[in-house]
């Protein structure tokens, strides 16, 4: 069963014509619990890889493409173009569109690295991260328009899938609040 038959139908009449058409009440939304989405219990940590989709994941996961809208959902994820993680013939062409050719690798920014002087960068309770700043800082490093924007699509390829064990209680909520 495909992720919009489980909405309910509308009629619309899209040209005014008074032809009523009944389709997906797509603008229906459904929101995942907080307490769900903060149930660290309830998922597991996946890297999706170089070109995969969803629905390839969802496969792998729970057997069946179908699913891929749970993957979606528990992450957040509501743009496919914005949201996932590009292949690299998309990545080229989104920085070539957003930067302009030979642009690429250009400077976005300089940023230089910052600990948290916890324990004097000593020890467990320290870490490191990174501050933008201007270029003229003493330890600044240029980082490119394609270093950030691979940084921005290696973050999207670090999702959460919810555990096997919980799928068919999350169908059925889903289910049950889209009908509400």
């Amino acid at each position: 069963m495909s992720y919009f038959s489980k909405f309910p139908l509308l009629a619309y009449d899209i040209k005014n014509t008074k032809n009523y058409k009944l389709l997906p009440d797509i603008l229906r939304r459904v929101k995942v619990r907080a307490l769900v989405k903060s149930g660290a219990m309830l998922f597991d940590k996946y890297d999706v890889k170089e070109g995969e989709k969803p629905e390839d994941i969802a496969y792998k996961w729970f057997g069946d493409a179908e699913l891929h809208w749970i993957i979606l959902m528990t992450n957040n994820i509501t743009d496919r173009y914005h949201d996932w993680p590009l292949n690299a013939p998309q990545f080229a062409e989104f920085l070539t569109d957003k930067y302009g050719s030979g642009n690429e690798d250009g400077t976005h920014h300089y940023e230089i690295s910052r600990t948290s002087g916890r324990t004097s960068g000593q020890g467990p309770g320290d870490y490191s991260y990174l501050v933008e700043c201007n270029s003229d800082e003493s330890g600044a490093t240029t980082i490119t328009n394609r270093e950030y924007e691979q940084r921005e699509q290696d973050s999207k390829r670090q999702i959460r899938l919810l555990s096997k064990a919980f799928v068919g209680n999350f169908v059925a909520e889903f289910d049950r609040l889209i009908q509400e």
